[in-house]
């Protein structure tokens, strides 16, 4: 990597890394806060983005996925020809659309093929049953009535694709995984392909809609977990680790219940709790991330005191954001004003801190209802 940059140096300084995802935002707060000087290139181009990023790359959309020809004509920008690239949610279902980035570039976290097993829900339920790790049984199709299975599309994130099944067989690219109750928990960690280090554990929650029951609402950490359950996971990252040869930050998203625990999926990229762990006296978990894709892992890791929730705000019905909004600074992912939102939409991402992960929950939801009360006059249906 070229040598880190200060923030301070100004818009005029050349960007050194390129940070990629369907919102770029929390990835570049990261290198900025790392030192960096991010480009980013997302779906959004949100103001804040374009405030810790230049040049920041609205891609085109009509469905929360990423445009290949458009992404790679972005990164063809003589500015960007060449330079690091990090990426973040939107590439899961598109490996080999890593695999042609790292033709040109430094890519920085898994490579192609680890991506490419990770999400392949049968190659990865064979693996977890060979470990001994367990996870709600996958299928293309059923032997019995749907009503006890989920249907998910391979390499889908954010939770908005998933559905509760309907028919005993899964069309191409999607697949059927059993129903298991329990607290939905996910574990970000670092990883230098033979072990790996816990960075937090979180406690996450979905904002459901009746299309969208499962959609990604929002995650509160750290959670402090007994100690048997730490260690068990801990003992769990490493073979995983080592199974799949992961590299830099991944989260590994679990169901926990009376049996135990049950591994839903890895996401095999930093994720949407930097937010939450990003923050003194935690080092910069993008330098941790290229640290450890480089192979160096630290041998421990400062505790955060507090805890601190992200949520997701959607549009409950078609809105339009007026240009005079004053967004409150616990805001993130703030949409460039006038803006017009389809029904769905994410508004922006909420923040808010506790001593505990329920304190952290409330203290955002309050802020959430200040939000939509302060707005009430400038946000129109």
């Amino acid at each position: 990597m070229p040598p880190a940059r200060s923030p301070a140096e100004g818009p005029d300084v050349a960007p050194d890394v390129v940070v990629v995802a369907l919102s770029a935002r929390a990835l570049a707060a990261a290198a900025r806060r790392a030192g960096r000087r991010p480009a980013a290139i997302d779906l959004f181009a949100d103001h804040d983005t374009r405030q810790l990023a230049e040049p920041c790359i609205r891609l085109p959309s009509d469905a929360l996925r990423l445009d290949i020809t458009a992404l790679l004509d972005a990164l063809a920008r003589p500015e960007l020809r060449g330079l690091p690239l990090v990426y973040g949610a939107g590439f899961e279902e598109a490996p080999a659309l890593l695999a042609r980035i790292a033709e040109d570039r430094p890519l920085f976290g898994n490579r192609a093929d680890v991506v490419a097993r990770v999400k392949d829900p049968f190659r990865f339920a064979e693996t977890l049953d060979r470990l001994g790790i367990p996870h709600p049984p996958v299928a293309r199709s059923l032997g019995g009535p749907p009503s006890n299975h989920l249907l998910k599309r391979i390499g889908g994130s954010g939770g908005g694709h998933i559905a509760p099944a309907s028919a005993a067989t899964a069309q191409p690219g999607w697949y059927f995984q059993r129903r298991v109750s329990g607290h939905a928990v996910s574990v970000l960690f670092l990883a230098d392909g033979r072990r790996a280090v816990i960075v937090g554990l979180s406690r996450q929650w979905s904002s459901p809609t009746a299309e969208s029951p499962y959609r990604y609402g929002g995650a509160a950490g750290p959670w402090r977990c007994p100690k048997r359950i730490a260690q068990a996971l801990a003992d769990m990252m490493n073979r995983l680790t080592t199974a799949f040869g992961l590299v830099g930050l991944n989260s590994a998203d679990f169901l926990l219940n009376g049996q135990g625990f049950h591994l839903l999926e890895i996401n095999p990229r930093p994720g949407a709790t930097m937010d939450v762990f990003d923050r003194d006296p935690m080092p910069p978990l993008f330098t941790l991330h290229l640290e450890a894709c480089a192979g160096r892992l630290p041998d421990r890791l400062p505790a955060l005191p507090d805890c601190r929730a992200a949520e997701v705000v959607y549009a409950d019905a078609p809105t339009s954001i007026g240009a005079d909004l004053r967004w409150p600074d616990w805001t993130a992912d703030r949409p460039v004003t006038p803006a017009a939102l389809a029904a769905g939409q994410p508004v922006c991402t909420v923040l808010g801190d506790g001593d505990g992960v329920r304190a952290a929950r409330r203290h955002v939801e309050r802020r959430r209802r200040q939000l939509a009360a302060s707005a009430m006059m400038e946000l129109q249906a």
